[in-house]
């Protein structure tokens, strides 16, 4: 399997957002500035981009993650990272792990959007895409320097991690 190719897919969230809707604290978007991570990660090269979705996690819909699913295994590639706001990151990866099982699908977000200072978006993406190009084939989310099995996470809002319930990949 070619480990060079990784197809990344936009799909919304704070690490693509442009700024916050004051009133609700939904994420918005004029465009995907992914290209723009993956050129300052110095990965560009070695990627495949797509947008399918520019949306606050909290609002896509069951049709959206099958859509995300249909992407995921028609594409050719075996490597796909995803790009998705971390409120509902585990739900579409719960889809897309019980349902995939021969490509390697690494989720992927930010707690502070790449567009404001001290951003965590650069490194969980190049994270990201690193843990794809070197995990077996099977559903993950890597955030902050971590990777988890789709099945075994959850997310800590209150310490802003993503953590363990039981298992662990190494």
């Amino acid at each position: 399997m070619d480990k060079s190719i990784v197809r990344v897919v936009a799909t919304g969230g704070t690490i693509d957002e442009d700024n916050s809707d004051p009133a609700t604290g939904k994420s918005l978007f004029t465009h995907s500035r992914v290209p723009e991570m993956l050129r300052d990660a110095g990965i560009a090269s070695s990627v495949t981009f797509e947008v399918l979705l520019l949306k606050d996690s909290s609002d896509i819909t069951e049709e959206e993650r099958k859509q995300i699913l249909e992407r995921c295994l028609s594409c050719p590639e075996k490597r796909i990272v995803i790009t998705h706001g971390t409120n509902e990151m585990i739900g579409t990866a719960a889809v897309l792990g019980r349902n995939i099982s021969n490509k390697i699908v690494v989720f992927v977000g930010a707690f502070i959007p790449y567009a404001k200072e001290g951003s965590d978006a650069i490194s969980n993406l190049k994270y990201a895409v690193e843990q794809a190009r070197e995990l077996s084939p099977g559903v993950y989310i890597a955030m902050n320097g971590r990777v988890f099995p789709w099945d075994d996470v959850r997310k800590n809002k209150k310490k802003q991690v993503f953590e363990n319930l039981e298992k662990t990949v190494e």
